[in-house]
């Protein structure tokens, strides 16, 4: 079957749904219309598409961090300690990597080596195995908004399972959770899968039951230009649109200029309504997400804390609706509850700080603003060019074609023929534009401030750039310049 970006029937979705279901057993104790009555009993407080839509119209920054840990009842205790002393306003559940991969055994077994232990043996919550009424324990015991955090290429009986569960966001997508993840599952599947995802939370929202839905903006988290994540994202909320899905949360990872970053939120959350209107989306509700800097962390904890920090304060000069937040201990590996807690204090006190700030649109703004948008636009309608008027297909062509391109990526299906690597002010540019659809005063533009950068620093142009941009955060600089 041809894939295409179409709504799918009732008839085709359900009749997918009978083998969704028999993947594990605890697939057998969704029910559908129950699982409605159990939303409609949850409280607006903790109704994630609620908060979100409180907070955009107020002008906040609502906090989240990520966390997830194998036991039910130590990841309940969990969330409240990061919701209690981190003061977070929304919370996640971030799902291990068994589950991510289908391997629900393996969860099964670590499971019962975690209750051996005394301590998680997984890095994440395993919920398809903890089943609808474990994780019904769960949002009965956290008060807060609950997201399911994954990266999960086939991820349908984990969605099943939550959302009966009575989680009210999730997170992902079909291009954002396989190129970033997976090497060697084709785009066709991934898209496939997560239109079923996608139409199982508009079907919630047929029976007035709405569902935030957030595909993940960072992609690789290595100097991706805003571009190519706005790119996916906003095919991602197209998508998702297009299977029912009414309020929508698209995220951009921080780059660290803080220009650039700005300018990335505004244009992001610009293009997106210019895009699903222009498509024929008119009753979606937008939110946005910043997600605090994904790549190399210093290992010294005060350091650490400067790089929180700084998204800290680039994510509410921003007014991105949320922001996602590190910790201290993010280079060291899984982090203590205590750590979580410390970085989103240390982010909600700058957020806090600067809620009465707004930033001033200045010119350099403004000319950030401009190319983002203009960089976007070339790959979006290219994209569609692709797919004959579908972004589907249109997304699978354009990989193929390195229209659409990721840096870093692991997966196959992604050519890997772009360089990014920073402008002399640290602002991520493009050393090699690799196949993208764009004009040539784009194309020069990117040259331009390569160049200057080089004629800084007295050397040539070269990959050794990109090479000491991936580690300048974790060394202590933004910009990766050469030792003098």
């Amino acid at each position: 079957m041809e894939l295409k970006n179409k709504k799918w029937t009732h008839d085709h979705f359900y009749g997918v749904r009978e083998e969704i279901i028999k993947h594990w057993p605890t697939g057998a104790d969704v029910n559908f219309e129950e699982a409605v009555k159990y939303h409609e009993t949850i409280p607006a407080r903790k109704h994630f598409a609620k908060r979100l839509v409180k907070a955009k119209k107020n002008g906040e920054t609502l906090t989240q961090p990520r966390a997830g840990v194998a036991l039910l009842d130590e990841h309940i205790n969990l969330l409240n300690f990061l919701r209690t002393e981190g003061e977070a306003d929304l919370l996640p559940t971030t799902i291990d990597s068994y589950t991510r991969q289908n391997q629900y055994e393996n969860c099964a077994n670590a499971i019962e080596e975690s209750m051996k232990a005394g301590r998680s043996l997984l890095n994440g919550f395993p919920a398809v195995n903890h089943g609808v009424h474990g994780v019904r324990k769960l949002v009965e015991s956290v008060d807060g908004p609950l997201q399911v955090r994954h990266g999960t290429p086939d991820a349908r009986l984990l969605t099943e399972i939550t959302l009966a569960g009575g989680f009210t966001s999730y997170e992902g997508g079909g291009i954002s959770y396989n190129i970033p993840y997976a090497k060697s599952v084709s785009l066709e599947k991934t898209i496939y899968d997560w239109q079923y995802n996608d139409r199982l939370v508009g079907i919630y929202a047929e029976h007035g039951i709405e569902i935030n839905r957030e595909p993940f903006g960072p992609l690789t988290g290595t100097l991706v230009p805003p571009c190519i994540s706005h790119a996916v994202a906003i095919i991602e909320g197209i998508l998702a649109a297009e299977q029912g899905v009414k309020n929508i949360t698209l995220g951009y990872g921080q780059c660290g200029n803080l220009f650039q970053d700005v300018a990335a939120i505004k244009a992001l959350e610009q293009l997106a309504e210019e895009y699903l209107v222009k498509h024929g989306y008119n009753d979606c509700v937008l939110t946005t997400v910043f997600h605090q800097w994904m790549g190399g962390f210093p290992q010294d904890e005060a350091k650490a804390f400067a790089v929180i920090s700084w998204g800290a304060a680039a994510a509410a000069l921003a007014k991105a609706t949320k922001v996602i937040v590190k910790t201290p201990h993010e280079a060291l590996g899984i982090p203590t509850k205590e750590a979580n807690a410390m970085g989103l204090r240390a982010t909600k006190q700058l957020i806090n700080m600067l809620a009465d700030q707004p930033f001033p649109i200045t010119a350099e703004v403004d000319i950030e603003v401009e190319m983002i948008k203009a960089e976007t636009r070339c790959i979006l309608d290219k994209v569609f060019e692709l797919g004959n008027g579908d972004f589907a297909s249109g997304s699978v062509r354009a990989f193929e074609a390195g229209v659409l391109d990721v840096p870093f990526a692991p997966s196959q299906y992604s050519l890997n023929k772009i360089l990014p690597a920073r402008d002399n002010n640290g602002a991520v540019r493009l050393f090699d534009v690799g196949n993208l659809p764009f004009t040539q005063d784009i194309i020069d533009f990117h040259k331009a401030k390569i160049d200057a950068r080089a004629k800084e620093e007295g050397r040539k142009a070269s990959f050794q750039m990109v090479i000491d941009d991936i580690y300048a955060i974790s060394k202590g600089r933004l910009v990766g310049r050469p030792s003098k």
